[in-house]
This record gives structure tokens, C-alpha cells and sequence, in this order.
């Protein structure tokens, strides 16, 4: 009896052993869609697809998601430090063979061609995520028939040309983003119809005219990013319906004008605030003291004048003041006591002051400094030499006197401008690894270190000799 069972047992796993790849290999249609696409691949450098094999289960093939042997989702993605983890290529109209395909995720690939028709034979289709590739030419009017999606993204591809009106059809859409492309044009102003977005992006285009007075239907909108366009009038005053939820509101790089409005001092969740280069005037609203969450502040290459508001944030990480009217005399209390802050941009902010007399609670993390086009004396060794991370140090048009040999240049430090001060000393040979270098009009002298910069980053001061400046004597 023993030998019974345990002779069926055997039998029963020999049994299902076989039929295991029967039943969980997948449907023949998406296995032929699938090694199409791949064959419309030119280039593989990485083998991301070399598990893509005729004969193999598809689902266990990489970036392949399966749900009952039915192919449901395509990821693939390359590494932007990794330039060999790219595929190029089209994209394969075979893959309308995955009729069960929800999910297309293919970022940061070299994928070109036009807009891939195959997305309007897929029913069950709700995510589309084609960033960081070269699709180009027109978005198709018929992009209002994909009324199933739920988030739609061409974020940084080549698309020309206008936002198709029929996109207003997409009602189901929670995230719409087709920022960093070539559109051209107007928004369509029936975008507004799209009530369930909260993520709305579509910088770095070129469109332009006014932005559309229609945010008050957007209740759940978290993320609007329309910089870097030819946009221009007013911030439109329905956007201060967007006051309880919405964390970034990025304008920056148009043409707006008009005076900052006051309602967005009620935007109590705000995490970044872009509205630098654009033209704007008068003053900074008072009720900015309401922003008690703003990390990032970006007010710069504006008209705006004084006063400034004395903002009561527990920490802010960046702030760009810079090229307005302002006449702060000191910097802010609350930038200094900030232990977060990573960038601090204040040039032509009207600061008077002696660096080592500013004591900031926090310089390890600096990444920025610009001071530059104040009136600032003194040296702002103390400072620098107590930075592990600082990328750049921008002080040009102050009256900084220092002797250039005490400053520790660390391993992350790539732009130095301290032209038009009172610098001294000799050039150190540790500048020869900064991206860009600018000592000009200062009161340095003795032999160049080897360099790759330019005469003009050195000319002006009292007697420096050697290449890229006349031979020493």
C-alpha cells in the first residue's frame, strides 16, 4: 500500500513537472508580438533582451509581467550614467498583439520613429510611460480615442507641432506629462475637462500665449510644471483653487508679468515655487509667511522690489534671489539657520556684510554659493574650507581679499568665480581640475599652473606670466 502511494505520488509530480511549462508559457500572440518588437531593436549594447529567446516562456523574459499567461506590462529602461544601456530602434506595431497589455514603461532608451499607432489597438491599455527617447513628429487627433488611460507621459521626446484639442476626451487621466518636447502653440482649453489629473507637466516646449484661467476644476492637482515656454500674461487667478494640495507650481523661464499674487501666499503645502525669468514686478507678497513648508524658492531675473517677508520655514534647501531690485543688506535669518540648505543664490540681492561675519548653521551640505555683484568684503576661506560637497562658488564684483593658496579646493568643486575682487596671492595648481575658472581683475601674480582655461580668466590682475598669458621673465 505504501509503495501504491508513494509509486502515484512520483507519477503526480513527473505529472505536473511536465505541464508546467505548458501552462505557464505564454499565449503565442504576445510571444510573436514581443520577438517583433525585439527585432525592430538595431542596437543592444547591454543584451537587455537576450533572454528574449524563440521556444522560452516569455513571461520570464526580462522586463515582461504576466498575469495568467497573458502578457500585462513591458518595462525596459536604460541607466543615464550608463551610456551603453540604451536600445535603438522603433518601436514594433506587432506589439498590438498584447491584447491584454496594460502598462508600456520604456524610458530613457534611444527609441525614435512617429507616435506609435499600436497604442489605439490595445483595449486594455492604461499606462504609458515613453521618456527619455526620440519619438518625433505630430500627436495624432485620434489620442482622444484612448479614453481608457489613466497616465499618459512623452516626457522628453522630439514631438512637434500642437497638443491635439481631442486630448481633452481622456477624462480617466491622473497624470499627463509632455514636458521636454517641441510642441508648439497654445493649451487646448480643454484640458480642463481633465479633473482627475494631479500631475500636470509641460515644460521645456515652446508654447505660448496665456495660460488658461481653468484650474479650479483640478482638485487633486499636486504637480503643475509649465516652465521653460513662451507663455504670457498673468498667473491666472483660478490656480488659487490648487491652494490645499498642490506641492510644486513651476513657472519659470516665460513671460509673465504682472505683480506675484497674494493668494499664493495660502498654498500651505507647497514644497517648490518657480517663477524665475519671467517679468514680474512690485513686491513679494507679505502673506509668504504662510509658506511655512517651501523647500525650493526660485525668484530670480525678475523687477521685484523691497521688502522682502521674513519667511518662517524650519529649513529651506535652495533659494535663488537673485538680479532683482532687492536691498537685503544682510542675508536672510531664517537661509542661516536653515541645517538643510544646499543652494544659495543671492547675487545683486544688495548685501552688505563681512563673510566672516556670517555664521551659518549648516555648510556641509552646500552644493551652490552666489554672492556674486555685492558689497561684500573679507574672505570667504572659513567658509569654503568647511564644504565636503560644493560644486560651485560664484562671488564676482565683491571686495573679497584672501590669499587664493589657503583655499581647499575638494574633489567636487567644478566652477569658481571670484573675478573683480581683491584676491591675492598665487593661482594653485588645484584649479587645473575645475570645469570653469574665472580669477580675473584681482591682485594675483607669480606662474600660471598648467591649465585648460582661457586668457581671459586670468587677465587684469598685477603679475601673473605663463601660458595661456605671456611667458615669464
Amino acid at each position: 500500500m505504501n509503495m501504491k502511494k508513494l509509486s502515484f505520488l512520483l507519477l503526480a509530480i513527473l505529472t505536473l513537472r511536465c505541464l508546467k511549462p505548458i501552462s505557464a508559457a505564454c499565449h503565442v500572440d504576445d510571444e510573436a508580438g514581443l520577438l517583433a518588437f525585439k527585432s525592430s531593436i538595431t542596437a543592444d549594447p547591454s543584451n537587455k533582451l537576450s533572454s528574449w529567446k524563440p521556444g522560452t516562456d516569455c513571461c520570464t523574459w526580462a522586463g515582461i509581467n504576466c498575469l495568467n499567461n497573458r502578457v500585462t506590462s513591458l518595462s525596459l529602461g536604460g541607466q543615464p550614467d550608463q551610456p551603453n544601456t540604451f536600445l535603438s530602434g522603433k518601436i514594433s506595431p506587432s506589439l498590438a498583439k498584447l491584447k491584454f497589455l496594460d502598462g508600456i514603461y520604456l524610458q530613457n532608451l534611444n527609441l525614435s520613429g512617429p507616435f506609435p499607432d499600436l497604442l489605439f489597438g490595445l483595449p486594455n491599455l492604461q499606462y504609458v510611460y515613453i521618456e527619455h527617447n526620440r519619438l518625433s513628429g505630430r500627436i495624432p487627433d485620434k489620442i482622444g480615442n484612448l479614453t481608457q488611460f489613466g497616465a499618459l507621459s512623452f516626457y522628453y521626446n522630439q514631438f512637434t507641432g500642437p497638443i491635439p484639442s481631442s486630448i481633452s476626451k481622456l477624462t480617466r487621466l491622473t497624470q499627463l506629462n509632455l514636458g521636454g518636447n517641441l510642441l508648439t502653440g497654445s493649451i487646448p482649453y480643454g484640458i480642463k475637462n481633465l479633473k482627475s489629473l494631479t500631475l500636470f507637466n509641460l515644460e521645456q516646449n515652446g508654447l505660448s500665449g496665456p495660460i488658461p484661467d481653468f484650474f479650479s476644476s483640478f482638485s487633486e492637482l499636486r504637480i503643475l510644471r509649465l516652465s521653460r515656454n513662451k507663455f504670457s500674461g498673468k498667473i491666472p487667478a483660478s490656480i488659487s483653487a490648487l491652494a490645499p494640495k498642490l506641492a510644486y507650481l513651476e513657472l519659470g523661464h516665460n513671460a509673465l508679468t504682472g505683480q506675484i499674487p497674494d493668494f499664493l501666499g495660502n498654498f500651505k503645502a507647497l514644497d517648490t515655487l518657480d517663477l524665475s525669468h519671467n517679468g514680474f514686478s512690485g513686491i513679494v507678497p507679505q502673506r509668504f509667511v504662510n509658506l511655512t513648508k517651501i523647500f525650493n524658492l526660485d525668484l530670480s531675473h525678475n523687477y521685484l522690489t523691497d521688502p522682502f517677508p521674513q519667511l518662517k520655514v524650519k529649513g529651506i534647501e535652495s533659494l535663488d534671489l537673485s538680479y532683482n531690485s532687492f536691498h537685503l543688506n544682510q542675508i536672510p535669518k531664517w537661509v542661516t539657520s536653515s541645517p538643510i540648505i544646499y543652494s544659495l543664490k543671492l547675487a545683486k540681492c544688495g548685501i552688505k556684510l563681512k563673510l566672516e561675519d556670517w555664521k551659518p548653521a549648516e555648510t556641509y551640505f552646500y552644493d551652490f554659493i552666489d554672492l556674486s555683484e555685492n558689497e561684500i568684503t573679507g574672505s570667504p576661506i572659513g567658509l569654503l574650507n568647511k564644504t565636503d560637497f560644493l560644486v560651485g562658488f560664484s562671488a564676482s564684483g565683491n571686495k573679497l581679499k584672501f590669499n587664493l593658496e589657503s583655499l581647499r579646493i575638494v574633489k567636487t568643486l567644478k566652477q569658481l568665480d571670484l573675478s573683480r575682487n581683491l584676491v591675492f596671492g598665487k593661482v594653485p595648481s588645484g584649479v587645473s581640475g575645475l570645469d570653469r575658472l574665472n580669477v580675473s581683475h584681482n591682485h594675483l601674480c607669480g606662474p600660471l599652473p598648467a591649465t585648460k582655461f582661457a586668457a581671459s580668466a586670468f587677465l587684469g590682475n598685477d603679475c601673473l606670466c605663463g601660458a595661456p598669458l605671456a611667458p615669464c621673465k
